[in-house]
């Protein structure tokens, strides 16, 4: 009641004060009301609610407040309290409603009945699941949208296409691709089949390459891009080794041909051998990428496609010999006629024949036929619709079927050619010819991506469920993405259903990426609340989603990170999906910290939530207390701290400027043996460190060599491509730090005779936990050591298991292996770009000019076939590279474009221990003293002290048989 008799504002707006005498009146003297009600209470009155004001203040201070008889008649009564909140806060905060996405209410209309889309879920053999993929923009995108504009031309206008599938705000202002972003379409081929098309469109910045591997992950085939004019370029390569490697079928579709005409303004002739030129440089590279497989890619075969996605316009060559066979009536056969519109074929019009010649009887030069039937038309439609009066044009256009308003002459160019152009070319069944053809539907593509993906074993019931993509089967769904809503405050969930039936509001068992049969700590029991097939700007929901689909699930996030593995509440023997392989590694590095401390549960929200947006982000506290966040580059690390700041905690932060990841390595072999013991002086390990063999960190970190294998054929492996010994081989204890994955290998090259093996083996986990400890965190500035071999060469251990326990075995394993890692000629390694720079030929003096004052060289520059562009490719140091985009563009006078991505790990020159070069602040270092101050201001970032403390990684004994050695100083 008290709150209905204040305003907002705290004053009172109750009923007016009486006068103390005639509230306390008689019932005869009170003024009678005629809308006065009886009191039929039956509560006493001297049990009823005070009706003066002093009834509205607290009985403790009601003596400070006068009472009714001293107050004028009429008058109110104010009570002030001391207000306690801030200036800066409204007394009624506004409702904020935070939208980072494009989306549609509802479904909008379609040129297909969504319940029969619905409905081809349950049909695999007519689904296709396909990735576009290509360099950045290439125009992977505007081809979706032009698919779109045939399912839904509400949205789309003729001057200009939306980017259906840049859903995020910041991609549309950016207009850049961040996220891959999932559609599914309902669209006809040539024979009028419907195909459910279930494609992604995945980002061409070279930073977000892990979007790429993603979408290529659940995907059966792949869309390859490639600009017409700009051809092959830095992202198309790492795509199509990743897809290669993945094994999923690889269309070509060669975009932008109409930059051909309308911009380089070469002939027919010279288009034709610059589209040849291209498809010849894919094929090449997919025969280094894939010597084994049978990737071979060319128009005659029908996986080659033709198009402009402004203009709006799709064509293979069977679908132009399509129109052709229209045009006369169907007396020509489409598929031998599309034989002989590729390659080495001629075309005799006074014999009206084909030959392999490029002359005739007569001697004249015949044009190839490719030229005369479909380059020479495409540029006549073109010249004609650009130069030519509306009456001549109007009737070309008769003759080639097209009709159009009178108003649509007064068009601009753009859109006049856009409208032509699609009626004279018609829908884009061309184009679904060549995904319904050579990419394989789910059930057929089954077989390859359980092999590739399954860590189970391959014959139990479980995956020939999923090999067979049996729809009533165990469940077994594959996520590869979570996606935020539009408003940042959930993620949903974004899979592939493998075996069995996926059915809204069931319980369903969550498998992280540490899961395991014998360890189950990584699995939670989770309801999948809601199922949709996703639509980039809206969702169509489902009540169930069969084997072979893709599917968006609400509920069952809260435990994925990055990638995770569902199945049924009550199955047992379900063994996980292997987490994904990035092409890139997350090498730049940023500290974050919110500028008003008491907002710091907020940004470690924002930190968990970001984690889960970006599949290769990587986050984590380091010793010193600094949140950090690592990712591929500048580009990515700026859309990272936007949805920190913005979508997902709505705080202030400070960014501490930009630095690399470093690793720790050897160069030499340890020169003498190092040991250490433990604390109760009752073990004792010995071991030595040395460099591995160049390309092993690489097999392994790949995954081309794993300790799951037999030691059989580890060794076989060790000794056939890197000569080592049968006992070496089949001594490898771990790899580290990362158990899988990691750079670095332990070797037990104890003797039996010296060594009690059987002690030994007992303490080996014990051991291998301290080298992987160790190598977490090298000795020089705590960062991972790299390419490293560790040997065990002996160990004297208590037989009384307590006196070998862990906690004094670990901790002595990795000082040992500090140590003999230091006694081996310590360096540090940097992580090294490879980038490639597009330019006019003009400016390569001043391009070589900025990359030789940040350590770049060039290993590559050679002029663009068909375009006056040179591209130039060169490494760069990462740490160097944080501004070169913009001093190249400065130098160039923004002639020159580049992209760079994380190629390999390079030693940084000098000694990082030499404690005689001195470091000028200020001063650039001269090459030579890099390492050095490297380390040192590593070190000081993370809080260390400057110099490597010999005393806390070497043993006392140690340090006394060293201080004996003849010309020997630490």
């Amino acid at each position: 009641m008290d709150e209905e008799l204040y305003d907002e504002f705290g004053n009172y707006v109750g009923p007016e004060v009486q006068d103390e005498d005639e509230a306390s009146g008689s019932e005869d003297e009170q003024p009678q009301n005629d809308f006065m009600e009886e009191d039929n209470s039956p509560v006493p009155p001297e049990d009823r609610m005070e009706t003066s004001s002093t009834a509205l203040v607290p009985a403790e201070d009601k003596k400070y407040y006068p009472s009714a008889n001293e107050l004028y008649p009429g008058a109110e009564i104010l009570v002030h309290d001391e207000d306690t909140q801030a200036l800066t806060v409204p007394i009624i905060a506004p409702i904020k409603i935070k939208k980072f996405e494009v989306t549609e209410e509802g479904l909008p209309s379609t040129t297909y009945n969504k319940d029969f889309l619905v409905n081809l879920v349950s049909h695999p053999e007519s689904m296709r699941n396909v990735a576009f993929v290509g360099h950045l923009h290439h125009g992977k995108t505007s081809l979706l949208d032009m698919l779109v504009q045939q399912t839904h031309p509400k949205y789309f206008s003729l001057d200009k296409l939306p980017k259906y599938t840049d859903t995020r705000l910041d991609e549309q202002q950016r207009n850049l691709s961040i996220k891959s972003t999932p559609i599914s379409l309902l669209l006809p081929s040539s024979s009028g089949k419907s195909y459910l098309l279930n494609m992604m469109d995945t980002p061409g910045h070279v930073n977000f390459s892990d979007e790429v591997s993603a979408a290529i992950r659940i995907s059966d085939g792949v869309v390859v891009v490639v600009d017409a004019v700009e051809g092959i370029m830095l992202q198309t390569e790492r795509i199509l080794k990743e897809a290669a490697q993945n094994g999923v079928a690889i269309t070509l579709v060669i975009n932008k041909v109409d930059r051909l005409i309308l911009e380089l303004k070469i002939p027919p002739e010279d288009a034709f051998y610059k589209l040849r030129h291209t498809i010849d440089e894919v094929n090449t590279l997919l025969s280094g990428y894939a010597p084994t497989s049978n990737y071979y890619l060319s128009p005659d075969l029908g996986n080659v496609c033709f198009a402009s996605s402004l203009s709006g316009w799709s064509f293979t060559v069977r679908s132009f010999a399509r129109i052709y066979s229209e045009s006369t009536g169907n007396s020509v056969d489409p598929s031998e006629l599309a034989k002989r519109m590729w390659g080495d074929y001629y075309y005799d019009p006074s014999s009206r024949k084909f030959s392999r010649k490029n002359t005739n009887a007569n001697g004249n030069t015949l044009k190839r036929s490719f030229i005369h039937f479909i380059m020479e038309p495409l540029y006549k439609i073109y010249s004609q619709v650009i130069g030519e009066s509306p009456e001549q044009l109007s009737q070309t256009l008769a003759e080639l079927g097209v009709s159009l308003k009178a108003s649509d002459y007064n068009l601009n160019v753009k859109p006049l050619l856009k409208l032509v152009l699609t009626q004279f070319f018609g829908n884009s069944s061309g184009f679904v010819d060549l995904i319904a053809t050579h990419v394989p539907s789910p059930g057929q593509a089954a077989k390859r991506k359980v092999e590739h993906t399954y860590t189970g074993p391959l014959n139990s019931n479980l995956a020939k469920q999923m090999i067979s993509l049996d729809p009533k089967g165990s469940l077994m769904v594959q996520i590869c993405k979570l996606y935020s809503s539009s408003d940042g405050s959930t993620f949903d969930a974004f899979g592939r259903v493998m075996s069995g039936t996926l059915v809204s509001g069931q319980n369903v068992k969550v498998l992280g990426e540490n899961y395991s049969v014998e360890d189950q700590e990584d699995m939670i029991i989770k309801t999948a609340s809601k199922l949709w097939i996703a639509e980039a700007r809206y969702r169509i929901e489902i009540p169930n989603a069969p084997a072979g689909s893709w599917v968006l699930i609400e509920g069952v996030d809260e435990s994925i990170l990055k990638t995770a593995t569902i199945t049924d509440e009550k199955e047992e023997n379900a063994f996980i999906f292997r987490p994904i392989q990035h092409t890139t590694s997350s090498i730049v590095k940023v500290a974050v910290e919110p500028i008003n401390p008491s907002e710091l549960p907020k940004m470690l929200e924002a930190l968990r939530k970001v984690n889960k947006s970006y599949p290769l982000l990587t986050t984590k506290v380091e010793e010193s207390g600094e949140h950090v966040v690592l990712g591929t580059g500048e580009i990515y690390m700026d859309c990272v701290l936007h949805d920190i700041r913005k979508m997902y905690s709505d705080i202030e932060i400070k960014v501490s400027d930009p630095v690399v990841s470093f690793m720790e390595t050897v160069v030499e072999t340890s020169s003498l043996k190092c040991f250490a013991e433990t604390p109760n002086k009752r073990n004792k390990l010995t071991m030595i460190a040395e460099p591995l063999e160049k390309g092993i960190a690489e097999d392994i970190e790949t995954g081309v060599i794993s300790l799951d294998l037999p030691k059989g054929k580890i060794a076989t492996y060790f000794r056939e491509k890197y000569q080592w010994d049968e006992l070496a081989g089949r001594s490898v204890w771990a790899f580290g730090p990362d158990a899988k994955r990691g750079p670095n290998i332990l070797v037990d090259d104890c003797l039996p005779g010296e060594v009690d093996k059987k002690l030994l083996l007992a303490s080996r986990d014990s051991i291998v936990q301290g080298f992987q400890w160790g190598t977490r965190e090298g000795p020089l500035c705590e960062e991972p050591i790299r390419n490293v071999k560790f040997r065990v060469l002996g160990a004297s251990l208590a037989k009384e298991p307590l006196l070998r326990a862990g906690g004094q075995v670990i901790p002595t394993a990795r000082r040992v292996a500090y140590s003999a890692f230091l006694m081996a000629t310590p360096r540090l390694m940097e992580p090294v770009y490879h980038v490639e720079i597009q330019a006019p030929a003009d400016c390569a003096q001043p391009i070589y000019t900025v990359l030789q004052r940040r350590r770049g060289h060039v290993i590559n520059d050679m002029p663009k076939a068909g375009s006056p562009l040179l591209t130039i490719k060169a490494f760069l140091p990462v740490i160097d590279s944080f501004g070169f985009e913009t001093d190249l563009r400065s130098h160039t006078q923004g002639q020159a474009f580049c992209l760079s991505t994380f190629d390999h790990w390079q030693i940084v020159p000098g000694d990082p221990l030499d404690k005689s070069i001195i470091l000028r602040p200020l001063e650039p270092s001269p090459p030579p003293h890099l390492a050095r101050e490297f380390m040192i201001k590593t070190r000081r970032r993370k809080g260390l002290s400057e110099e490597v403390s010999i005393n806390k990684f070497f043993d006392e004994n140690l340090l006394a048989e060293l201080s004996h050695m003849e010309g020997f100083s630490l």
